[in-house]
């Protein structure tokens, strides 16, 4: 009998440090998902995604101003459009979320925009068309990425997608 008292209150003290351990834990921030995702990347994650609406708005504003063809020109609108849209989404759920949000696109898309900023005609309309089907395809992996972690961001992402792959068949068409 002493012995299976013993053995309760072992037990019993196991668990209650096993629940201060919780506890600290949970006080502290530091439990995530089993399979989860840190925090750190999904700032990052944010991070690039309102870089990269900014700079899509950016550049469809460009396709709008510089592009020889209706088919830029109109590209160009869908892409201030719906990247705008996204933007404003994007830039909610980071302050939602306690993120620093972004004030302008990253220095590689800026030196994108520059190099298609000083383009016109034929040459703008071809060289728009390449950087958005590369930037696309970088855009949608990462969101796919981002929809498969378990995150609070993965609806988010899993919703961007298909928005993501109607643009890429859009600048896929401009480049042929």
């Amino acid at each position: 009998m002493s012995r299976m008292i013993h053995n309760h209150q072992t037990k019993a003290i196991r668990i209650a440090m096993a629940a201060s351990a919780v506890t600290v834990l949970v006080a502290g921030g530091a439990v995530a998902a089993p399979k989860g995702q840190s925090p750190a990347k999904d700032r990052h994650f944010m991070t690039e995604a309102i870089e990269g609406d900014m700079s899509e708005v950016n550049m469809g504003k460009l396709a709008q101003q510089k592009g020889q063809s209706d088919q830029v020109k109109q590209f160009g609108q869908a892409l201030q459009q719906d990247h705008g849209e996204h933007l404003q989404k994007a830039q909610q759920l980071a302050s939602q979320n306690g993120m620093k949000v972004p004030s302008e696109p990253s220095k590689k898309q800026k030196a994108i925009y520059n190099r298609l900023e000083g383009m016109s005609g034929g040459r703008f309309d071809q060289a728009f068309a390449q950087a958005m089907v590369r930037d696309h395809q970088e855009d949608i992996k990462k969101y796919q990425k981002q929809a498969a972690a378990n995150s609070p961001l993965s609806d988010f992402a899993q919703q961007t997608v298909p928005v993501l792959q109607k643009h890429l068949d859009m600048a896929k068409s401009l480049a042929k």
